[in-house]
């Protein structure tokens, strides 16, 4: 009897030792896969957006200074993706269409960031922002021509990139939200457009002190 009593009390033990283990490497049980681990150690961490150069759709080229004094809701896709990437810019779109006019290119612009800059050069990209109604302003399709400065962003912002030979590519995907001191502060799941539209809109709505 005692012995059986032991047992339980040791099953018992072990399992709320498990349970706290569990509890501490899930971040409160919010990371219950690699990626969603991956974005909130990235906010965490809120690295600073890297000195790059950005060829746009228009065929300019600027620094992350362009958006001096605004917010940046990013993605990062390639032109010739036939999985994630057209679904990504989809939602982007419906996020997009979420917030209100006056907040859009005068406190937030839109940039859709391709990691295939080979392929997805200026030409390329006018197309491709076609396909979702992107107008090459307020929400900007984008590629970073040299190599070092592009491993440089995707590594500080944990995009994970990996080429299969056959020209295309293996990715993560998600939205990520910089502020105007080009600090990265949010990462997003990128399939929940209401809740990425209402966490944007409460960013601007409390920069705007309103």
């Amino acid at each position: 009897m005692i012995k059986d009593r032991q047992t339980a009390l040791a099953c018992i033990i072990v399992l709320l030792f498990g349970f706290v283990l569990f509890y501490l490497g899930t971040d409160g049980f919010r990371a219950y896969t690699a990626e969603t681990a991956r974005m909130i150690q990235l906010t965490k961490e809120q690295p600073v957006f890297p000195e790059v150069t950005f060829l746009d759709s228009n065929g300019r080229t600027y620094t992350p200074a362009e958006f001096k004094d605004q917010y940046v809701f990013i993605t990062f896709f390639y032109a010739y993706c036939g999985t994630v990437c057209p679904q990504l810019e989809i939602n982007m779109g419906k996020v997009y269409e979420r917030i209100p006019e006056e907040y859009v290119g005068e406190d937030i612009v839109f940039l859709s960031i391709s990691f295939d800059p080979e392929r997805d050069g200026p030409e390329q990209l006018d197309k491709y922002k076609d396909y979702f109604d992107a107008d090459g302003e307020t929400w900007r399709m984008a590629t970073i021509p040299d190599p070092e400065e592009l491993e440089s962003l995707l590594t500080q912002f944990g995009v994970i990139v990996i080429p299969d030979g056959a020209g295309n590519f293996s990715h993560n995907s998600a939205f990520y939200v910089v502020n105007p001191e080009g600090v990265l502060i949010d990462v997003m799941d990128y399939t929940k457009v209401d809740e990425a539209a209402e966490q944007v809109l409460r960013i601007l709505e409390q920069e705007a002190g309103r």
